[in-house]
């Protein structure tokens, strides 16, 4: 569990907000508009109004007794630099700030950001990964070239175990679990493979792309 403070309840802020809650962790949360935050003030830990990019609100917050600190702020990308660099002035453990754009990113990591967030570029680049293949339905990007992938079990491993399906050797890929009605089981090695099973599998985007249904 961590201590977490969210400013900014736009609706990016308020779904981080709400999933962090859900994940057990302790969440604090905090915007200038009152009737925004009185909305949502029952679901977390403790709430306040004010504008964080004035010192004073900070200092009350006290925001170096968070573990992480989010700079969700989306009408203004001053507040949001303001804001980023007073947290890290203030003494906050580990600043991440949303971005919307690549320039507005180097500002906010070049202001204190120790991390920063694009959300609009994140959820492009998945959708169109999702979509350019037909047997892609979700996936992680661990880098530029690589990934974990959920896909369709191909038509060539249906009957087969992971053994036979000799799936390292002949595509590149490393099997890591299989997901049969929504229920995700670690991938055993003599687990037969069925037709509308979907498999999490790591590898390189080439390597998936090569699979076909």
């Amino acid at each position: 569990m961590k201590s977490i403070l969210v400013i900014g309840m736009g609706r990016f802020g308020t779904y981080l907000a709400m999933k962090l809650t859900e994940l057990g962790n302790q969440v604090m949360i905090a915007d200038k508009n009152e009737d925004t935050v009185n909305h949502l003030a029952h679901h977390f830990t403790d709430a306040i109004i004010g504008d964080c990019s004035r010192e004073e609100v900070l200092a009350e917050i006290g925001v170096n007794n968070f573990d992480i600190c989010f700079v969700t702020m989306g009408e203004s990308f001053q507040s949001s630099l303001e804001v980023t660099s007073l947290l890290k002035d203030m003494g906050a453990k580990y600043v991440v700030s949303k971005s919307g754009s690549e320039i507005q990113s180097k500002f906010l990591l070049r202001n204190g950001a120790d991390e920063v967030i694009y959300p609009e570029k994140d959820l492009a680049f998945k959708t169109a990964v999702r979509f350019n293949a037909d047997n892609i339905f979700d996936f992680i990007q661990l880098g530029a070239d690589y990934g974990v992938f959920e896909i369709k079990v191909p038509r060539e491993w249906v009957g087969k175990d992971l053994v036979r399906a000799n799936v390292r050797k002949e595509y590149g890929l490393n099997v890591l679990a299989v997901k049969k009605n929504n229920s995700v089981a670690l991938a055993a090695s003599d687990y037969v493979f069925g037709e509308n099973d979907h498999v999490i599998v790591a590898g390189a985007f080439k390597n998936v792309d090569r699979l076909k249904h």
